[in-house]
C-alpha cells in the first residue's frame, strides 16, 4: 500500500538502533526523508548508511543526546521543517524504587517527559501552517500495564500520554495527528536489560528468565523491531489522518483487556 507520504521529512530520536531504527527504516522504505540520531558515533553513522543503501532517500545523522537543548537544536537544525516527528528516547534502567534519589527521578522525567513534550513544541506550528504533521511517541506497554522495575519510566511515559492527550485534539483540525506506540517484549537492548535484571533477580540464567518472559505473551514470541517500524509508518501515514490521541499496544496480546 503508498503511504502517500514519499518525499516528507521526518525526525526519528535515538533511531541508531532498536525501535527507532526501525521506525526510520520502515519511513524510508516508503519514501520519506530521514534524519537519525543516537550518542555513538559508529551506530549512527552505520545506520545511516545502512538505511541510504537500502531505500535510497536522503539520511542526515545527527550525533547527539536529545535530552540535551543542544541535542534538540542540532535535530532541528538537520530538519527545520519536519512532517514527521518519532519520539523515542532511552528510559531509566530496571531499578528497585526503593533506591531512586531525586536526581535519577528528575532525570527520568526529563528523558521520557520533558524532552519529546519540547521537540513537539518546536515542530507543531509548521505542521499546522502546511496542514500535515504526523508524531508518533514511543512510549511502552507499561504505560498501562505494571512492569515492576519500570516505575519510573511507566510514571514519565504516562504523564507524557495524558499532557498530549489534550494536545493532539487542539490540532487534529489541522490533519496534525499525535499517537503513541506501546511497545511490549520486543528484541532490543531495553529488552536484554530486562532480562538480565530478571536473571539476577530470580537467580535463574538470562536464558531461562527469557524462556519465561516470552511465556507470558500470547504470542509466544518476543517482537522484532520492523514490525514495530511498519505500524509506526502507518500512522504517519495520509490513510491515518484520522486515527489521534491513541496508544496502540505492540504486545503480541501482552496486554489484557476486553477494548
Amino acid at each position: 500500500m503508498d503511504l502517500g507520504i514519499s518525499g516528507r521529512r521526518a525526525i526519528v530520536c535515538a533511531s541508531s538502533r532498536g525501535l527507532g531504527k526501525g521506525c526510520a527504516m520502515s519511513l524510508a522504505r516508503n519514501g520519506v526523508n530521514v534524519v537519525v540520531n543516537g550518542r555513538d558515533e559508529e551506530a549512527t553513522m552505520a545506520t545511516a548508511e545502512e538505511i541510504r543503501d537500502a531505500t535510497g532517500v536522503d539520511v542526515i545523522p545527527v550525533i547527539a543526546d536529545v535530552s540535551t537543548m543542544g541535542g534538540q537544536k542540532a535535530l532541528l537544525a538537520a530538519c527545520p521543517k519536519a512532517d514527521i516527528l518519532v519520539n523515542n528516547n532511552g528510559g531509566p534502567p530496571f531499578r528497585d524504587f526503593r533506591d531512586l534519589s531525586r536526581e535519577d527521578m528528575l532525570e527520568g522525567v526529563t528523558m521520557n517527559f520533558a524532552t519529546p513534550i519540547e521537540l513537539v513544541q518546536a515542530v507543531i506550528d509548521n505542521m499546522v501552517t502546511q496542514r500535515f504533521g504526523r508524531i508518533v511517541n514511543i512510549t511502552s506497554v507499561s504505560v498501562k500495564r505494571p512492569v515492576p522495575g519500570l516505575d519510573l519510566s511507566s510514571g514519565a511515559r504516562a504523564g507524557l500520554t495524558a499532557f498530549l492527550a489534550g494536545v493532539a485534539r487542539t490540532v487534529a483540525q489541522h490533519n496534525v495527528t499525535i499517537n503513541h506506540i506501546l511497545p511490549g517484549y520486543i528484541e532490543t537492548d531495553r529488552l536484554r536489560g530486562a532480562l538480565a535484571f530478571n536473571s539476577q533477580k530470580s537467580n535463574i540464567s538470562v536464558e531461562d528468565a527469557a524462556a519465561s518472559l516470552a511465556d507470558e505473551v500470547p504470542a509466544k514470541r518476543f517482537g522484532q523491531p520492523e514490525e514495530f517500524g511498519e505500524a509506526c509508518a502507518f500512522l504517519c501515514s495520509q490513510q491515518a489522518g484520522y486515527i489521534t490521541g491513541h496508544s496502540l499496544n505492540l504486545d503480541g496480546g501482552l496486554y489484557e483487556s476486553n477494548f
